[in-house]
């Protein structure tokens, strides 16, 4: 699933759906940003990033803090959530 994939979701008058397309593009961001994490780690990032390795690392820390937040709201409320 991509960003783009999430747009109907995220303009959907359920808010079930909202909130799985918050949740959605919340974990593609947080594989992407793992990602270029893991590939600055081994030397194979192809830019150099403005913000610090620290800085980014702690931005995944907090974002997954916030996508751990969403799976328990998401079990209280009854909300499945998409596997990405």
């Amino acid at each position: 699933m991509g960003l783009s994939e999430t747009v109907a979701l995220m303009n959907s008058e359920d808010y079930k759906d909202r909130f799985i397309g918050e949740y959605a593009q919340l974990m593609i961001r947080i594989n992407g940003l793992s990602k270029m994490l893991d590939n600055w780690d081994k030397g194979t990032l192809v830019f150099e990033p403005k913000a610090s390795h620290e800085t980014l690392t702690m931005q995944l820390f907090h974002m997954e803090k916030y996508a751990n937040m969403l799976m328990l709201r998401a079990d209280a409320e009854s909300i499945e959530l998409p596997n990405i």
